[in-house]
């Protein structure tokens, strides 16, 4: 078992400074400030240690008869103030001059996350807990900033003032004095290190029960409708408090041998100085030291133990630091599924025809979702994809947005295979109107607009009046500047779907795929929309798919889709003839549409 513990602190440690190496390219930019941040950092401490030095001088200034007591101390009481404002001054300008290389290596960081994670896959997305990544990634850039800050602030000041007191005590005293303090300062730091190690296991368990709770409660809240439906608050909040109550043991755990770890440092430094005050006394007794000496040799050691005390806190938050960061470094180590290959070009739009080879896929290999498919839409062609639940309908826009590689045959575009050109270039000449449509925590006119930031205002009323959504907006208290709630909540399903569709109006793409597009309209609106779609798909390649059979009779080819097969393909019409699978779902929507007009009635 210790074995195991000890490979894991190994392999930590290792990760520590290859994350330590990945966040040097993040100071780079700055590298001019930081050199003159350690600079001012270098003469602060020097003025520091200068301070005891003058002191000396003024005691021994006294102890002298013979001194000009009127003369002399004055200009070293001067000098000595000038000192310790020197330092304080240094000090604050480190502080100004490193402040944009910190907080520029946190905004570096946190935009790369992001970029990072708009690359990873659909498939990640929807595994993601989405509460947990949120506190993963505020605790991983926070640590760039605390990591920094310690460095610079705490752990850099405490090494140069070791050195130039290590370099007093060894030229100016005797030998025992440099032994004693080196010695403390190696039992001190071996013991923080060996505490501290062990300590770090209570961290990590914090971290991830932290991280779930604050997932669980993210999904409470996220799914509030659902949770009231079934009158599961109890069990949410038991849920909840299960994992805090876990966190909390954890967290004894964690504050109990901090208490243990803060009496073994105080108790080291005590010893220490103890001695050396000793030796220090034997000193002036023997008259090889002077009063001032004394003085010295006391000063130096409480300006250096007292933030070598410190240090021992530095040291656990700089370990705990690197742990929040490792969850953001092991994020951006994550290589996207789906990755442009070494040699994409940009799609080169003729007609915009689109084909489908023998494709097969599949989310897992136990599930096969699509069978050896074949069909082409040609250009300016409306093709309609119909089927039950799990035919695998909705398979085929995330395969032709390619969020997904087939995993055998291929998907053209005007003869170009998807594979093989650049992401961007493919997203760009296709737009959609989603079946589940996500809206942002922002204004009507800002979703609205999303479609093409790049829009006039003039066009996104046009796209907004196509769309029968204009009257709607305007009418609002506060219009395009209503703010629609996350995920769009405030809008009903169907004025969601009306945004979603003038967002593909205006996007004004070659190839447009409706998912369902008009499943969340009521019957009216649904008339009404059916010929802004027809008159938005007029010369545009259309994949249409849908369960409402009555808006795809007008479409040039319809395919009937059953276990990931075509299983029929006609027009509405010859579908309608064949008598077979298309022909009775025809005819149980039209029962249920009957039977709706009768309760209506």
């Amino acid at each position: 078992m210790s074995h195991i513990i000890s490979t894991e602190r190994v392999h930590r440690d290792r990760r520590d400074l290859r994350n330590v190496r990945g966040m040097l390219p993040f100071l780079w930019e700055f590298r001019g400030r930081a050199i003159l941040a350690l600079a001012c950092l270098v003469v602060a401490k020097l003025a520091n240690v200068g301070v005891p030095i003058l002191l000396k001088e003024i005691v021994d200034a006294f102890e002298n008869p013979e001194t000009r007591v009127l003369v002399l101390p004055v200009s070293l009481l001067l000098a000595y103030g000038l000192l310790k404002l020197s330092a304080a001054l240094f000090n604050e300008m480190r502080d100004v001059v490193f402040a944009r290389v910190r907080y520029r290596a946190m905004r570096r960081l946190s935009t790369r996350v992001l970029e990072h994670l708009h690359r990873l896959s659909l498939r990640y997305h929807l595994e993601r807990q989405s509460g947990a990544i949120s506190r993963d990634l505020e605790r991983g850039t926070r640590s760039v900033s605390t990591i920094l800050n310690y460095m610079v602030f705490s752990v850099l000041p405490v090494l140069v003032e070791f050195s130039l007191v290590a370099a007093i005590l060894l030229t100016q005293y005797a030998l025992v004095f440099t032994l004693v303090t080196f010695g403390t300062v190696a039992v001190y730091v071996g013991f923080t290190l060996a505490i501290t190690e062990w300590r770090m296991d209570f961290r990590h368990q914090m971290n991830r029960l932290d991280s779930e709770a604050n997932s669980q409660a993210f999904d409470s809240l996220m799914n509030y409708e659902t949770v009231k439906y079934f009158g599961n608050e109890a069990m949410e909040l038991d849920r909840y408090d299960g994992t805090l109550s876990d966190w909390e043991q954890v967290a004894v755990k964690s504050q109990s041998s901090m208490s243990l770890l803060n009496f073994g440092q105080g108790s080291i430094i005590a010893v220490g100085v103890t001695f050396i005050m000793v030796f220090a006394a034997q000193g002036v007794v023997d008259a090889s030291m002077s009063i001032g000496d004394l003085v010295l040799v006391n000063a130096l050691l409480l300006q250096l133990f007292i933030p070598l005390n410190f240090l021992g806190i530095v040291y656990r938050q700089i370990k705990y630091a690197l742990a929040d960061m490792d969850l953001v470094f092991k994020l951006l180590e994550r290589q996207p599924e789906i990755a442009d290959r070494q040699g994409s070009v940009p799609l080169v739009l003729r007609d915009g025809g689109v084909r489908f080879e023998r494709v097969d896929f599949h989310y897992q290999p136990e599930r096969q979702i699509l069978r050896r498919l074949s069909f082409a839409i040609e250009p300016g062609q409306k093709l309609a994809v119909v089927g039950h639940s799990g035919a695998g309908k909705s398979t085929l826009a995330r395969l032709l947005f390619r969020f997904y590689d087939v995993t055998g045959g291929r998907i053209l575009i005007d003869g170009q295979d998807l594979r093989d050109v650049t992401q961007d270039s493919l997203r760009a000449v296709i737009g959609i109107v989603p079946q589940d449509t996500v809206l942002f925590n922002e204004s009507i006119l800002y979703n609205l607009s999303y479609g093409r930031p790049g829009a006039s205002r003039a066009e996104i009323e046009r796209a907004a009046q196509m769309a029968h959504i204009l009257d709607f907006i305007e009418a609002l208290p506060e219009g395009w500047d209503t703010v629609v709630g996350e995920r769009g909540l405030k809008l009903s399903g169907g004025e969601k779907q009306r945004v979603a569709i003038a967002r593909a109006i205006l996007k004004r793409p070659r190839i447009l795929v409706f998912d369902e597009a008009t499943s969340s309209l009521d019957s009216h609106t649904e008339q009404a929309i059916q010929q802004t779609l027809a008159e938005v798909a007029e010369d545009h390649t259309s994949l249409v798919i849908a369960h409402r059979l009555s808006t795809v009779v007008d479409a040039d080819l319809i395919l009937v889709m059953e276990g990931g097969c075509i299983r029929e393909r006609g027009t509405h019409r010859g579908l309608l003839l064949q008598q077979g699978a298309y022909a009775g779902m025809w005819d149980l929507q039209r029962r249920e549409r009957e039977a709706l007009l009768e309760r209506a009635g």
